[in-house]
Parts: C-alpha cells; sequence; structure tokens
C-alpha cells in the first residue's frame, strides 16, 4: 500500500503562500486600516492583561469621590472614589468580552441555521425564515430592554438575548449568500460524488462565503458592543459593581456640567473601538470585493 510522501511538502508549501499572502496584503494597506488594526491591538492587550495593566482593582475605593487626576488615580476617582483608570482597563476587558462572546454566538446559531436553510430549502426554509421576520421587524433596543426586565439583568441573559436578537440578521446574510454557493457546480460535484452534507457544508459552502460573514462580523460586532454599552447606560446591561464603560459614562455624567472630562473618557474608547472596527472592515470588505484602486 503506497502513502502520499509530498503530502507533508504540499502542506508546508500551502501556509508558506498564505503567509506571503497575508504579509502582501498588509503591506499594501491603507493608513485607516493600519491605524484601525493597531487601536485593536491595544485594545486586546488591555483587555487580555487588565489585572496586570490596571494600578488598582476593579472595586478598590482609593479616596473620596470626584477627586481629579493625581499620581494615585491617573484619571481621577468615580463617584464613590474607586481609580477611573483602572475601572477603563476592566471595562475594557468586560465590555469587549460580552460583545464578542455575544457576536459569536450570533454567528453559530444565524450561521448555521442559514446554511442549513439554504442547504435544505422546503419547509424549514421557510419556518426559520417567516419566525427571523417576525423578530427583524421588532427594534433590538426595546426587545432587549423588554426581555432583560422580565427575566433578570444578569450577563448570561444579556447574552443570550443579544445572541438570538443578532442571529435573525446573521440568518439573512448567511442564507443569502449560501444560496448562491448550493447552486454552483462544486457543490454539484460534491454530491454527485456522495459527500455527506457535512462534508459539502464545511469543504465547499462555508469557505466560499468565509469573505462575507467576516466582513459581517466585524459590523455585527460594533453593533452589538454599542448596544451593550447603551443598555448598561440605561440601567440593564452589566450591572454595578463590574466596571462597563456605558455604566461609567451614566454613573459620572453630572460630572460634565462642572468641567469634569471623566463620562468622556468612557465614551472616547467605545467610540475610538467602533471607528477603529469599522475601518478594517473597510479595507477588508474592498480586498475581497475584486475591487482595485484606481490608479
Amino acid at each position: 500500500m503506497s502513502t502520499d510522501t509530498t503530502a507533508p511538502l504540499r502542506n508546508i508549501k500551502a501556509r508558506r503562500t498564505t503567509l506571503e499572502n497575508i504579509v502582501r496584503n498588509l503591506k499594501t494597506a491603507p493608513v485607516s486600516a493600519w491605524f484601525g488594526m493597531i487601536v485593536i491591538l491595544i485594545y486586546a492587550i488591555f483587555a487580555i492583561f487588565a489585572p496586570w495593566l490596571a494600578p488598582h482593582s476593579e472595586n478598590e475605593v482609593i479616596g473620596k469621590a470626584y477627586e481629579h487626576g493625581s499620581s494615585l488615580a491617573l484619571l481621577g476617582t468615580d463617584q464613590i472614589g474607586r481609580d477611573l483608570y483602572s475601572r477603563l482597563i476592566y471595562g475594557a476587558r468586560n465590555t469587549i468580552g460580552i460583545a464578542v462572546i455575544t457576536t459569536l454566538v450570533s454567528f453559530l446559531v444565524g450561521g448555521s441555521l442559514g446554511v442549513l436553510a439554504a442547504l435544505k430549502r422546503g419547509w424549514l426554509d421557510q419556518g426559520v425564515s417567516r419566525v427571523v421576520d417576525a423578530f427583524l421587524a421588532i427594534p433590538v433596543l426595546i426587545f432587549a430592554l423588554m426581555m432583560l426586565a422580565v427575566v433578570g439583568k444578569s450577563v448570561v441573559n444579556l447574552i443570550i438575548i443579544l445572541a438570538l436578537l443578532d442571529a435573525t440578521r446573521v440568518f439573512r446574510l448567511s442564507r443569502a449568500v449560501a444560496l448562491n454557493a448550493v447552486v454552483m457546480d462544486y457543490v454539484e460535484s460534491a454530491k454527485l460524488r456522495g459527500e455527506g452534507m457535512g462534508w459539502i457544508v464545511f469543504k465547499e459552502i462555508v469557505p466560499n462565503i468565509l469573505p462575507p460573514l467576516i466582513t459581517e462580523f466585524g459590523l455585527r460586532f460594533c453593533f452589538v458592543f454599542l448596544t451593550i454599552s447603551a443598555l448598561s447606560f440605561l440601567g440593564v446591561g452589566v450591572q454595578p459593581p463590574t466596571a462597563d464603560w456605558g455604566s461609567m459614562v451614566a454613573e459620572n455624567k453630572t460630572l460634565i456640567t462642572f468641567g469634569n472630562p471623566a463620562p468622556l473618557y468612557p465614551a472616547a474608547a467605545i467610540a475610538l473601538l467602533t471607528v477603529a472596527v469599522n475601518f478594517v472592515v473597510d479595507w477588508f470588505l474592498h480586498k475581497t470585493s475584486g475591487l482595485r484602486d484606481g490608479k
């Protein structure tokens, strides 16, 4: 029985080619994309290493309320004397972490149903599509406020509710792009070869619809991130004493009338990350759309 001894060499060459393509694309990336990637990297570092980078713990009271910036509290203190700089760093871990988990769950649910509906069609496609249409007619923020008031204000409930609501948007996109893929010759060839559904989905359909899904992931992350911040600002999102940028704006919003910039720090953090992600998404969409810059 013969074995293919060239397979490891082909895999190494394929990985090398992929790495070379990534490096080439990064070299030609515009300044806006580089700005976005650097900002996202900085945010990720602060979120992952928050306990080591923050000078104080998340809920440690270090002084009096509403103190101005000093060597002890770089950005001052909040309404009960906690370090705003430390809570800003921990807020990156909490707010971004919850948004990433929520977006991943929404794509797992919505993407799976979308591809399955496009592949199976029939009653499954019609049934899920009608349910999705009904949920799409409901404003996300209002529905989330109502559901959180009913089931309780916890991080788990927040993730589940927002993920299911956002999954409806992911379903529509994944179904649309999968419908274009399932009629292609390579899918028909796989069916004629007798390949199973798992092979067809993960080897034929998903690799060919990844670019629009990755782009949508970035956009959906921004929407989820802003929704979580809005819910926290309204008092039904991430609950105290957990540090969250939306709740930090709400807790210190009255200071703006006295010239204290404390509520502007978390607000600026929210805005900067949203802009950075959109810069990267715009560049990725341009690269995968087949368009080229005019000379």
